[in-house]
């Protein structure tokens, strides 16, 4: 059986009134309503790392009497945690508190990359960024600090970065 293409004129006008409100609407909402990506004068900050921190605690070796009661192919000498440490933050602009967390490791042993993602939006101009990390609890207080003063242009993204290596933290 041969299917035809509609011929009364009403169809095909049905069609074209169709297709026409459709092309209508993408081109309406293709350029409106006008979208502000940041606010004049402002900028963005963004904290945003994914990286394993440091062991809870150290390896330690087992003694003979653990030894011994091990399976032959069980006998490591050594034997290391899994859990890895929390890694706290904690953001200070011109002196203010800009933000202070914690990201935890990771997986059900919580041994994965502790991962944290933040934007603040803060005026643009000259300010002083401080930022101070730990990635190991056995170590008080904060092992990374960078301080620096920065320019912020408006509309410019500053990112707050840990990298894998952990040579320190990194401003982009």
């Amino acid at each position: 059986m041969v299917s035809k293409s509609p011929t009364n004129p009403l169809v095909l006008l049905a069609q074209i009134l169709f297709y026409g409100l459709f092309a209508a609407i993408i081109g309406y909402f293709s350029t409106s309503p006008d979208y502000t990506h940041l606010e004049p004068n402002v900028s963005l900050i963004k904290l945003s790392f994914s990286t394993q921190a440091e062991p809870i605690s150290e390896c330690r070796e087992r003694t003979p009497e653990e030894l011994a009661k091990l399976a032959p192919n069980m006998r490591a000498t050594k034997v290391c945690p899994r859990e890895r440490s929390p890694i706290r933050v904690e953001i200070m602009l011109d002196g203010n508190l800009l933000y202070e967390g914690v990201a935890p490791p990771g997986g059900l042993s919580k041994d994965m990359p502790s991962t944290l993602y933040k934007r603040f939006e803060v005026p643009s101009g000259e300010h002083l960024l401080s930022v101070k990390m730990n990635d190991n609890v056995r170590i008080p207080g904060f092992n990374l600090v960078r301080e620096e003063r920065l320019t912020l242009k408006p509309a410019q993204i500053l990112v707050i970065d840990l990298p894998k290596d952990r040579e320190g933290i990194l401003f982009q």
